[in-house]
């Protein structure tokens, strides 16, 4: 294996390391989104709930 192909293979392993870090960072943020969404419309995370509940329901396996 050349040096080159180590270098291409380390920066892949890197940009992956960094994809994952976005990513997580993004999931965070939606859970924290959703969360102050939640808190400031009650009745509408409540109907959210209910149509999530009744979607998972009527969902088979």
């Amino acid at each position: 294996m050349s040096d080159r192909e180590s270098q291409e293979e380390y920066e892949a392993q890197e940009t992956d390391a960094a994809r994952m870090r976005r990513r997580a960072r993004f999931l965070r943020e939606l859970a924290e989104a959703r969360e102050l969404r939640d808190r400031v419309q009650p009745r509408r995370a409540k109907a959210a709930r209910l149509r999530h509940a009744v979607r998972m329901r009527t969902f088979r396996w």
